[in-house]
């Protein structure tokens, strides 16, 4: 029987509801918007037009495999971070909303200090430098990521948000002391893999089965990122610059004890919209 895409988008949100997942509005809307080839506003405009049987297929083909636990983002190929459109694949971590918290800390700093370089490390699709750019324009952000794949996906996204003038990207090692050649900065910001090992087969099917290993695993305890980056890549911070991670539930305090046993000061903690620490950031209180 022909559906109209108001209806089918109506009996998609209600078939994700069912299956619990929280975000059905928002997911039904893109699946039926990139199934259709349609933008949002399209969307609206064709609700009570009926759907070609292809369409309706190809759409509920993907509603499948959503429920079989592969995530929209990566059904889709993009996501929305920070209201910046962004190219997502496999090779990188999907952006969440908690991340959001990280962004906004450190566009508040950033645009107190007027010109000066930030480096997001960890890059992953390149979402916190990016926001970073995007909201404080006079700062340059150079992003930081190990997988040769994610880089491309950091290209990709510099290009569609036009901040080729503002944001570069460069293969590095987090787990390694910098080269000297970057140079220093005012600011780094870093997500950094923050899952015990042991944990990652308890995460949710679409984390485990789909988002990248090498992105989710922070070694044995967890912590393994933090306590490098922390002793090393103070080396690429100007004095008085800062240090934003973000972290995993319980996780603030011990982040805290090493920023602190390797000459950050001025400590804090920030709650992300659920009360949970998942910002802990320092001033670097002089330079090695």
């Amino acid at each position: 029987m022909p559906i109209t895409y108001n209806n089918l988008y109506l009996d998609i949100r209600q078939e994700l509801r069912r299956a619990g997942i929280e975000a059905s509005t928002l997911e039904a809307r893109e699946l039926v918007c990139y199934g259709s080839g349609k933008t949002r506003e399209e969307l609206i405009r064709d609700s009570q037009l009926y759907v070609a049987p292809e369409v309706e297929q190809r759409i509920r083909q993907l509603v499948d495999r959503h429920l079989q636990g592969e995530p929209v983002a990566y059904l889709i190929g993009e996501w929305e971070f920070y209201g910046l459109p962004l190219d997502i694949s496999e090779a990188v971590l999907i952006p969440r909303v908690d991340t959001e918290v990280l962004a906004a800390e450190a566009i508040d700093y950033v645009r107190a200090l007027g010109p000066c370089r930030v480096l997001d490390l960890c890059a992953g699709s390149g979402c916190v430098g990016l926001a970073v750019a995007a909201n404080a324009p006079q700062c340059r952000v150079l992003l930081g990521e190990i997988s040769e794949a994610a880089v491309r996906i950091c290209r990709q996204n510099i290009r569609r948000n036009q901040l080729g003038g503002q944001v570069s990207v460069m293969v590095m090692d987090a787990m390694e002391k910098p080269a000297a050649a970057i140079g220093e900065f005012d600011c780094i910001v870093c997500n950094p893999p923050y899952i015990p090992r042991a944990d990652i087969e308890t995460l949710d099917r679409s984390v485990k089965n789909f988002e990248p290993y090498q992105a989710l695993c922070g070694g044995e305890d967890g912590y393994d990122f933090y306590s490098a980056i922390s002793q090393n890549w103070r080396k690429a911070l100007k004095a008085g610059g800062r240090l934003y991670f973000e972290v995993g539930i319980g996780q603030a305090d011990t982040v805290l004890r090493l920023m602190r046993a390797n000459g950050f000061g001025d400590i804090n903690v920030v709650q992300d919209t659920g009360g949970i620490p998942r910002v802990v950031y320092g001033t670097l209180l002089e330079s090695l």
